[in-house]
């Protein structure tokens, strides 16, 4: 028992993200805890925290440039559409951002928004390289779990009135005031991420990043969690059940094979422990 106590101290090597992950999953606790302006401060903070999360581990684990990198790529592509979105609609239709909620904006758009797509991007595609081995599966199922998360995100913040539609009448059965072509458009985005995500893992200098192993719990824990916790929240919190069903089926294509993987590594543990 002592010997595994100290394996398990001697596996987190990264205590901040670890620090940030833990205030990450507290602060989204309180969201539905909250409203008004208190539930729009708990929201910069969950930002703040995903995104920071996200950038320490990568830190941590590839070096400061492949963070820097990771941002510039997934923050900067997502402030260009956003910012292409609201002008013109293209790619995921006519909607408009509330102002001054979640702090300043630049052309219509809360610079907060780039930070969450770095926040919620980062353990999407670290899970997606623990379950596959290809670039091109990659690349597929971190724009397949870009999507399912969006339909958890999309209309949590639409029932907050952090953004609003022109269309409200075409989208998903529940789920209509969004429409279908918002899903389009973060399935471009996200394609595009991924593509430049895939370049840059090979370009970044540093060493590879990992397929497995104590190093990645962080990434892995808050993909469960936003998987899984988001399901749960929006089911019985904030009374959002098709969006609960809809966000578990859309980020079950990288969650069931990672319980998957998890459970046969486990195994492999017990048997080299035996």
């Amino acid at each position: 028992m002592v010997r595994r106590a100290r394996s398990m101290v001697r596996s987190v090597r990264h205590p901040v993200p670890v620090l940030l992950a833990v205030l990450l999953v507290l602060a989204q606790i309180g969201y539905p805890l909250s409203e008004g302006a208190a539930r729009d401060r708990i929201t910069v903070v969950i930002v703040l925290l995903s995104a920071g999360t996200a950038l320490t581990h990568a830190a941590a684990t590839r070096g400061t440039r492949y963070a820097l990198g990771f941002l510039v790529i997934v923050s900067g592509l997502g402030l260009l559409a956003e910012m292409l979105g609201v002008a013109t609609g293209i790619p995921f239709g006519c909607y408009e951002y509330a102002q001054d909620r979640i702090g300043p904006s630049l052309a219509g758009v809360p610079l907060l928004v780039p930070l969450a797509w770095t926040g919620g991007m980062y353990p999407v595609w670290i899970v997606a390289g623990i379950v596959t081995r290809g670039t091109a599966g990659r690349v597929v199922l971190t724009t397949v779990g870009a999507v399912g998360w969006d339909l958890f995100l999309d209309p949590q913040m639409v029932a907050d009135g952090q953004w609003t539609w022109c269309d409200a009448d075409s989208g998903l059965p529940g789920l209509a005031h969004i429409p279908l072509t918002n899903y389009l458009g973060w399935f471009c985005v996200g394609l595009l991420m991924a593509l430049l995500l895939a370049v840059w893992d090979r370009a970044a200098p540093g060493p590879a990043q990992p397929r497995s192993g104590a190093s990645l719990a962080v990434p892995v824990a808050v993909f469960l969690w936003t998987w899984l916790g988001s399901a749960l929240a929006h089911a019985v919190f904030l009374d959002l059940p098709y969006s609960a069903w809809y966000g578990a089926l859309g980020m079950a294509p990288l969650g069931v094979p990672l319980l998957i993987h998890l459970a046969r590594h486990r195994s492999v543990e017990a048997r080299r422990a035996g």
